[in-house]
């Protein structure tokens, strides 16, 4: 057994701060935004539409150079007046059927697919999310409901780069025990290594074996955002950030610790100024800023 200086030792040692991103810095953007990767994420409904924008906003504002977004066409045409920067393609009207034509093909060419956000129904995201997997997308990122029917789904059916964005209760279902909501680090563990994936949740990621950021038995920690990120949507922004980082060529387990600091220290500087009273959108747009504090140095 360790003792308590080596345990203390090895928890500093799994630290994330802004030295340690800009000891990782981020992938040169090039000239082109294709260079800065492609993002697509895929959800909504007529209940909470504005998951997806929240989302879309997080992926641009750290930096991704193209986000498509797949909705229902229930909502097609309100959301694509809210995101002019934005493809905004439908889904089948049958959730069962195949991806086709240019949906099919922005899955299966982008950088990082996020799957969850603002679906509300169950069996409509487990069949939609069977159709994302039949394009082979190349990096997965699953929140929300999407969270709730991965274990039915065989993991060689998934891509290699699996990212989970888990609450609370998802990371509960998902690790099938009891939680220790004062410590969620042994569950971030588990489910890691149950599901071959990143896991990023309250400021821990849990790291896939074989991620090049190394070791499973702990999680990498990242501090910062305070209460006021318990806030509707909050969730979303994250999930986007991250699937943001992820379209642009970072590692999974580097990518949900550069999701995690940024949408804190969004959450941080926010808080300096509003106290709780902020909105997730605010969050989204705080991100850029938060990027770009590691930058300058």
């Amino acid at each position: 057994m360790s003792s308590p200086s080596e345990s203390e030792a090895a928890s500093r040692d799994r630290r994330v701060d802004v030295g340690t991103l800009r000891r990782w810095g981020l992938p040169e953007p090039g000239r082109t935004k294709q260079s800065r990767g492609d993002a697509v994420i895929v959800g909504a409904s007529r209940r909470t539409p504005g998951a997806v924008i929240l989302a879309f906003e997080a992926a641009m504002r750290v930096g991704a150079g193209r986000v498509a977004v797949l909705v229902p066409g229930s909502v097609e045409e309100q959301l694509g007046a809210h995101l002019p920067e934005a493809a905004v393609l439908a889904l089948p009207d049958d959730p069962a059927a195949p991806l086709t034509g240019a949906a099919a093909e922005v899955v299966a060419g982008a950088g990082a697919v996020l799957v969850g956000p603002g679906f509300d129904d169950v069996p409509q995201t487990r069949a939609t999310l069977d159709a994302v997997l039949a394009c082979a997308p190349q990096r997965l990122v699953l929140d929300a409901y999407a969270l709730a029917v991965l274990p039915g789904i065989a993991r060689d059916r998934l891509p290699g780069e699996l990212l989970l964005t888990p609450n609370e209760d998802e990371l509960e279902i998902l690790s099938r025990a009891d939680l220790d909501r004062n410590d969620l680090s042994p569950a971030v563990v588990d489910v890691a290594a149950r599901f071959e994936a990143t896991v990023a949740a309250y400021g821990l990621v849990g790291t896939a074996p074989g991620d090049p950021t190394g070791g499973t038995a702990s999680p990498l920690q990242v501090e910062g955002g305070g209460p006021g990120l318990a806030t509707a949507g909050s969730g979303d922004v994250l999930a986007g950030a991250i699937t943001g980082f992820l379209a642009r060529g970072i590692p999974a387990a580097r990518a949900a610790a550069w999701g995690l600091w940024a949408h804190a220290r969004a959450g941080d500087r926010l808080t300096a100024t509003h106290g709780l009273g902020f909105l997730a959108r605010e969050l989204a747009t705080e991100l850029a800023f938060a990027v770009r504090e590691v930058e300058q140095g």
